[in-house]
């Protein structure tokens, strides 16, 4: 009987300083014990078995360990290293060979944990470099399994079980620990082996993390991928594939994520070959990246495909040369040219097909933003490169980092699809339809969600009320932002009454949501007021928002929710014309009334209040007062039902980025000088100052808003 790979086997069989079983390698501790024997496939012959205890840095051993193993820190501390113990076993193995008459051999393990999440990440960190042996094995539990189907399931399998399955002696007690297991491997193998099983498919482990670009059109298995969150900043593809050593990352898998300025935000998503690998990779959940624990999630294939896909036949034009290494340029001279970024590499890091290895991002209209991608052939020229980090081309420092194809992809993405004028994401604004108002009162029939997942939507939230979802009012969950825009964690939800705001949160406190616990507290609709114009609710009672203090207080129908919502003079400016409606008129009213959209003065500009995104129950659309984007339709009716001047189209406002701290009205309306004058319409819609007044109204060719 022969394999189709070697003529032999070596079985193997190992433990850590920490957990056993199947959850060997889960905690990151070191190898402390390895045994194996040869096994001659032909002639059913066996070598010598060999036990060599391990070394290792902490000898600090589980309880679980001491007991199932036996072995004392005292004992260990007498051992060899690891480096030491593979030297060993490679030429323990040869001689072996030899004596059996054999010239190769294939390793056999119980299960794959050994292997992939023991040996290949612990000598990864160490900077240990295996043999290729240690690249391929066969799982004894699949092939058990394969040799006799009416077996458990594989990830049921144990070496007990197995042996008990076929009626061999399962008394561990008379052999040492480890000794046991690897003669009963043995004798399993001799027991397939009689069956005319053959040994044809061996495990395989990448040397390599090979890249690849990846198009928006591909399907990806969503139970292939995952998240890492946590990774330094400065972390490549390599390097993420080094910590998931061992297993098999599939090509072009590794998609660091970037944030709204394009830099990382140490997140990456991982796709790998099957889910039996990704399911291995969830068991790294917090171990360690140098000095920094990465936590370990799952992920969708959508999620994969929005950040690693690609349409730009460009990019997949440059990403097309495999195995090469991406180092990303930033800060380039607009006027930069390929012969440029040439000199200024050099010689000694030349770019993989000259200026076709060059890829500069630019804007849709072809004009250049700065940022570059280069390929080089290998790791020493790539290394070179990095070594000219913030040296001077031109009259501009440029940095250099490395770089992936997903990466490539991203930045590609995000600058064609930007606007040729930039301008403000969707404007938030108030939106107040008459029959939905927040309640007010002391009644406590709202409870309030704190703690909850920043990723936390909609959905996870009625997930989470359970059967109480049809207990809540239509239009009765708002969700909290911060000032920047982004979840707060807080969430308030009216209940149809007080008796099922209580219920829920005695049912729901300090449940759990994804991975963290939320706390649930009953409140009243008064409550829930003071918190969203920017109160604090705690143990200690109720602060006032600043609009409710004296100095600063607003109209008195802004308080009650009935008026629209009051944002800084300046601010008012910003948003694009279609965002700033005017609250609705009585004909009666509408010619002697003053508009009724009413902005905080400038000396008010310090009165911050919780933005809240209000969410419906479904079926139905948001409809209570909120910060939420006006559609079109509602601006043509807001336009028809007041008879205000609304400002025109896109193109009449800009948005300035980058302007000095100390910058003025004056410097600004400089920087414009030469531009058309805008109507003095906008005066009846964006409540100005009388300086500002008097600006506009100046007789000049040009004005900015």
């Amino acid at each position: 009987m022969t394999a189709s790979h070697s003529d032999s086997l070596v079985v193997l069989f190992g433990a850590t300083a920490g957990a056993y079983g199947a959850k060997l390698g889960s905690d990151e501790r070191e190898l402390i014990l390895l045994v194996w024997q040869v096994v001659d496939l032909q002639n059913k012959k066996v070598g010598t078995l060999h036990k060599s205890l391990v070394k290792a840095d902490n000898l600090d051993l589980s309880d679980q360990c001491r007991e199932v193993s036996g072995l004392t820190p005292e004992g260990l501390g007498k051992a060899e290293p690891l480096d030491r113990v593979l030297q060993q076993f490679s030429q323990l193995v040869s001689s072996d060979l030899k004596v059996l008459g054999r010239s190769s051999y294939t390793l056999c393990s119980d299960g794959q944990l050994l292997i992939r999440q023991v040996l290949h990440p612990e000598t990864s960190k160490k900077n240990y470099l295996l043999s290729d042996c240690f690249y391929s094995f066969y799982d004894l539990r699949k092939e058990f399994h394969t040799c006799y189907p009416s077996s458990a399931a594989v990830k049921d399998q144990t070496i007990k079980t197995m042996a008990e399955y076929l009626g061999l002696g399962t008394d561990e007690a008379e052999e040492d620990f480890g000794v046991w297991q690897v003669k009963t491997m043995v004798a399993i193998i001799f027991s397939m082996l009689s069956e005319d099983h053959i040994f044809a498919e061996p495990e395989t482990v990448k040397h390599k993390y090979e890249t690849g670009p990846c198009s928006k059109s591909e399907t990806v298995d969503s139970e292939t991928v995952i998240r890492a969150r946590g990774l330094p900043w400065q972390s490549s593809d390599q390097d993420i594939a080094r910590f998931f050593k061992g297993l098999n990352i599939a090509k072009g898998g590794v998609a660091l994520c970037l944030n709204s300025q394009g830099r990382r935000n140490g997140e990456a998503l991982v796709r790998f070959v099957n889910s039996e690998q990704r399911d291995l990779a969830l068991e790294r959940h917090k171990h360690h990246m140098g000095s920094r624990y990465i936590e370990v999630y799952k992920a969708t294939g959508e999620e994969f495909l929005k950040i690693a896909g690609g349409t730009s036949n460009e990019v997949a034009q440059f990403l097309s040369k495999e195995n090469q290494v991406i180092i990303r340029m930033r800060g380039l001279p607009f006027t930069a040219t390929q012969e440029d970024v040439l000199g200024f590499l050099g010689p000694e890091c030349p770019v993989t097909g000259g200026k076709e290895g060059l890829l500069f991002v630019k804007y849709p209209d072809g004009r250049p933003t700065g940022d570059a991608f280069v390929l080089f052939s290998c790791e020493e020229y790539a290394q070179n490169a990095l070594k000219k980090h913030k040296e001077i081309l031109g009259k501009r420092y440029i940095e250099l980092f490395r770089s992936t194809a997903a990466e490539v992809q991203q930045v590609l993405n995000r600058y064609m699809s930007t606007p040729l004028i930039p301008t403000l994401p969707t404007p938030i604004i108030p939106v107040i339809p008459p029959p939905y108002t927040i309640a007010t009162g002391s009644v406590r029939d709202c409870v309030r969600l704190r703690g909850l997942p920043y990723t936390a939507g909609i959905d996870d939230i009625l997930e989470f009320m359970g059967d109480a979802t049809g207990d809540i009012k239509p239009h009765g969950v708002h969700m909290v932002l911060n000032q920047q825009g982004r979840p707060s964690g807080d969430a308030f939800i009216q209940m149809k009454s007080a008796d099922k705001a209580f219920m829920v949160a005695q049912k729901c406190h300090k449940k759990m949501m994804k991975d963290r616990y939320v706390e649930v507290f009953q409140c009243s609709g008064e409550e829930m007021n003071f918190v969203l114009m920017g109160g604090t609710l705690n143990r200690s009672g109720l602060s006032p928002p600043p609009c409710k203090l004296p100095c600063l207080s607003p109209p008195a129908a802004y308080a009650a929710f009935q008026t629209a919502a009051v944002i800084p003079a300046e601010a008012a400016a910003l948003y694009q014309p279609q965002a700033l409606l005017p609250s609705t008129r009585t004909p009666q009213a509408s010619a002697a009334a003053p508009p009724t959209v009413t902005y905080y003065p400038a000396q008010a500009a310090q009165l911050y209040m919780n933005y809240t995104a209000y969410y419906p129950s479904p079926p139905v659309s948001p409809t209570t007062v909120g910060y939420i984007a006006a559609p079109p339709g509602a601006v043509a009716a807001a336009a028809t039902a007041t008879h205000t001047p609304i400002l025109p189209q896109p193109g009449a406002l800009v948005r300035m980025q980058g302007l000095p701290y100390n910058t003025g009205m004056k410097e600004i309306l400089s920087f414009f000088q030469g531009y058309q004058y805008a109507p003095d319409d906008y005066n009846g819609l964006i409540q100005l100052s009388d300086q500002a007044r008097s600006v506009l109204q100046a007789p000049k060719e040009w004005v900015c808003l």
